[in-house]
Formats: structure tokens, C-alpha cells, sequence
């Protein structure tokens, strides 16, 4: 479903939620815990309580919709003390998606120092070694 960025309102659950609710758990956590009409169209966030599953519910005019997205590393929320039942806008939505948090400096999800050091490692010998695809040395090309 596309929709246009300046008219979404996006309500976040500012608590931990069960993810095994469906349509219903959600349609009856978005009118008791954030007070609003899951009939409106808007957003509903819902984030579980190790915050690496987020579930999306909304209404389009056929009926309830929900998306649902699992990290394989990482998580939305660093810290639930922070987090609080608001409004948002799309804008933030797809930041939260992509494990942006704005105000902290980390990223969500960084390589095991091990991997970095493989990763630079490799970068320093592909300078040093280039091949051509005959596999003769590019220097040894450049001299002749």
C-alpha cells in the first residue's frame, strides 16, 4: 500500500506488546492503550518487548492490514525507560525501520571486530595485488 508521506500519522505503543496478538489484540490495544480510532487509517506501532519485532497495524477500506518485521540483529528500541506512547510522522517510521534513532550516535547494528579486521585486511592486499583476469600482475603489465 503506498501512501501519501504528508497525511500518515503514526501512533507508537510506548510499552512492550505481546507479539502473538493478532487483529484483534491490536485493534483492542490501539483503542485502550493509545486512545485511538484503529478505524482512522492511521499507523499503529507496536514493538515487542525485546524490541527486535515490530508489528504495523492499520485499516485500509477493505479491512485491517498488519505488516510485520523481525531483526536478525539489532534492535528498534535501545532503551524502553525512553520510549513513550506519542504521535509520530512517517518520516520517523521509516527511520525506526532502518535502526535509526535520532538523537543517538550509534548505529543499531555494527560487525564483530573480527570481521572489521578481515575487512580492512583485505582492502590493504587488494591494493597491493591486482590481478588481470589472464591472472599477470597488473605492475608487471604497467612496466612492460
Amino acid at each position: 500500500m503506498f501512501f501519501p508521506e504528508g497525511r500518515i500519522r503514526v501512533h507508537l505503543y510506548g510499552h512492550p506488546c505481546d507479539m502473538r496478538k493478532s487483529f484483534t489484540g491490536l485493534y483492542a490495544l490501539t483503542q485502550q492503550g493509545l486512545r485511538a480510532d484503529p478505524l482512522s487509517g492511521d499507523l499503529c506501532v507496536f514493538i515487542s518487548r525485546r524490541a527486535t519485532m515490530m508489528k504495523v497495524l492499520y485499516f485500509d477500506r477493505s479491512g485491517f492490514c498488519i505488516w510485520a518485521k523481525k531483526l536478525e540483529a539489532g534492535c528498534f528500541v535501545s532503551d524502553w525507560s525512553r520510549v513513550r506512547t506519542h504521535e509520530m510522522d512517517w518520516t520517523a517510521l521509516k527511520l525506526m525501520l532502518e535502526g535509526i534513532e535520532p538523537g543517538r550516535l550509534r548505529k543499531r547494528y555494527r560487525l564483530p571486530k573480527s570481521a572489521q579486521k578481515t575487512a580492512s585486511d583485505t582492502s590493504s592486499d587488494r591494493a597491493d595485488s591486482l590481478q588481470c583476469a589472464d591472472g599477470i600482475r597488473a605492475e608487471k603489465q604497467a612496466s612492460e
